[in-house]
């Protein structure tokens, strides 16, 4: 099962694929369907933790009722968006279960900052992550140990990142490929590498390592307290 940080169900079909393009290029890993029946068919192979949900999906169906159905399965942020600009649609989008009500046409630049800001709030997310005497700084993207900064190329920082985001599990390769490089046929080679990349620079003995463990036959796990 893939886990998406944003689901789009809206039937305009430019606007979605140009957000999901702008999305996935800046790190929110997003999703597009285009009607009700594609959007439950994701969540029976999928997961997201928001939605962008537009009201007018043509003559089967509408925001609103996806909105009723998915409310009563899933707690997870439901961000209308859509050229109605009426306050009954306003308010009776609000008062089914959605979270907000972003009217197009909008900025991209701004409904990706409401999106993180929302997925910030749902996840409960920190801005620092530490293991041992390692902080990782999200907003600066800073690798520091004992006040020294340890660099880091940019999709190491990512994988360690996710790494230390979902410690203490084993992680497939197919879920690092996925989630990290948003690639399903990045080689195991390259994985492999930036592991050996990360040890280097984070383990005491890269050969022995403390935090990144070898899952044989699967992947990897991050273990930290």
């Amino acid at each position: 099962m893939l886990k998406y940080d944003c689901l789009i169900v809206d039937d305009e079909e430019a606007l979605s694929k140009s957000t999901c393009k702008y999305f996935n290029m800046l790190g929110v890993k997003t999703f597009w369907v285009a009607d009700e029946q594609a959007c439950f068919e994701f969540f029976t192979q999928n997961k997201a933790d928001l939605i962008l949900l537009d009201i007018n999906l043509g003559q089967q169906s509408s925001g609103f009722e996806i909105c009723k159905k998915l409310r009563s399965t899933t707690n997870i942020p439901i961000l209308f968006i859509s050229a109605r600009t009426s306050d009954d649609d306003v308010l009776l989008a609000l008062n089914i279960g959605g979270d907000d009500y972003i009217q197009k046409p909008y900025a991209l630049s701004i409904i990706l900052a409401k999106v993180k800001t929302v997925l910030k709030r749902y996840r409960g997310d920190v801005d620092v992550l530490s293991f041992g005497s390692f902080t990782m700084d999200l907003i600066t993207e800073k690798l520091m140990n004992d006040g020294c900064e340890i660099k880091l190329k940019a999709m190491e920082y990512k994988l360690l990142a996710y790494l230390i985001q979902n410690k203490n599990r084993p992680l497939a390769k197919e879920e690092l490929f996925s989630n990290v490089w948003n690639d399903a046929f990045t080689s195991d080679g390259t994985l492999n590498v930036h592991i050996r990349k990360l040890r280097e620079k984070i383990e005491k003995n890269p050969n022995e390592p403390h935090y990144i463990k070898t899952i044989w036959g699967t992947g990897y796990a991050f273990e930290a307290d």
